[in-house]
């Protein structure tokens, strides 16, 4: 009898540099929409060890939870670790098992974490399957458990990221996407990696009913909601131009318009100390930057003028917030085994 082999899959989270909110219905229905993200080497990690006795049990270190249910047709929604559940609903996986998550963002942090989490879940568990899925369709599915089995607001663009990584260009004409990795020269790889500075807030956020405030200003016909959209749009085709061309000091520039038209979208986008680390990150050097996500906490973003991103580095941690150090990871999803319960 072949021995039972322990899964592990990890998939990235990721930079969103322009376009967020384009990518969520119904604006990506009616106008279509456009963006460009890039994963990063901060991952979703999962790891399944089969069981024989058909109970699965659920720990997530990121939260401290366990949960347990004798099998498959016990597993009910009640907001503990449902979307580790709805991905085991959603793939059909009938067996015994112990399943573990965790994730090197914090949550609420704007990165797609939750994106991530869907998308190394469905990896794992597709692997136990006959019919392997495309990377393509894992992104799609993990975006189905999102919007369909658990009911939450929120666009297309993470799910790809993490299933492809890379530098992506992405557009949304629902229900089609079309998502291209950008073939970005390594100079300018590496020149973002040394000028783009990271940090972490402290304060996490939903993204589910600020979107959805959006969504229902651009639904009543707001004016200034559809000009901001429609302005983001064009800012995602812009920021693709200039990194293809590698004009990374214009990078700067856009995220600060970028920035500003997201402060548009809804109030709650930015607050005081929002305010307060930008004007810091300015002041210290920055080009530009913006909120990662919907906004409202979790990470800011910024591009550094050229040799200033140490500056720019220090006077935020000395606001407070926590650097979070990265490259770009262009692999996306990986799933391996190993044996037994190593």
């Amino acid at each position: 009898m072949p021995e039972a082999r322990t899964v592990k899959s990890r998939a990235p989270i990721r930079l969103d540099f322009a376009g967020g909110f384009t990518d969520v219905p119904p604006f990506s229905e009616r106008e279509g929409g456009a963006v460009v993200n890039a994963a990063i080497n901060r991952y979703t990690y999962t790891t399944l060890v089969p069981r024989a006795d058909g109970a699965i049990k659920m720990f997530s270190a990121d939260f401290d939870l366990f949960v347990e249910v004798k099998g498959f047709r016990e597993i009910e929604y009640d907001g503990n670790l449902d979307m580790v559940k709805a991905a085991i609903r959603l793939l059909g996986i009938e067996q015994g098992m112990d399943l573990y998550v965790r994730c090197d963002a914090p949550p609420g942090s704007g990165t797609g974490s939750s994106a991530s989490i869907g998308v190394a879940l469905i990896g794992l568990l597709n692997h136990l399957q006959a019919r392997k899925l495309s990377p393509h369709e894992i992104a799609q599915l993990a975006r189905q458990l999102e919007l369909q089995e658990l009911r939450i607001a929120g666009g297309k663009q993470d799910q790809f990221a993490a299933a492809f990584g890379g530098i992506n260009f992405i557009e949304f004409l629902d229900p089609a996407v079309s998502s291209s990795q950008l073939h970005i020269a390594r100079e300018v790889v590496l020149e973002l990696e040394k000028h783009l500075v990271l940090c972490y807030t402290g304060k996490s956020r939903l993204s589910g009913n600020l979107i959805e405030n959006v969504m229902g200003n651009y639904l009543r016909g707001e004016a200034k909601t559809t000009r901001a959209l429609h302005r983001l749009k064009a800012i995602a085709h812009e920021v693709k131009t200039a990194l293809m061309t590698g004009d990374t000091p214009a990078l700067g520039g856009l995220l600060a318009e970028h920035w500003a038209c997201q402060k548009e979208l809804d109030g709650s986008i930015t607050n005081a100390q929002i305010d307060h680390l930008f004007e810091v990150a300015l002041g210290a050097g920055a080009l530009g930057g913006k909120a990662l996500g919907a906004g409202g906490g979790g990470c800011l973003l910024f591009m550094a003028a050229s040799n200033r991103e140490h500056s720019v580095r220090r006077a935020l941690e000395a606001a407070g917030t926590q650097i979070i150090d990265f490259n770009f990871d262009f692999e996306g999803l990986r799933v391996w085994s190993t044996p037994g319960g190593a």
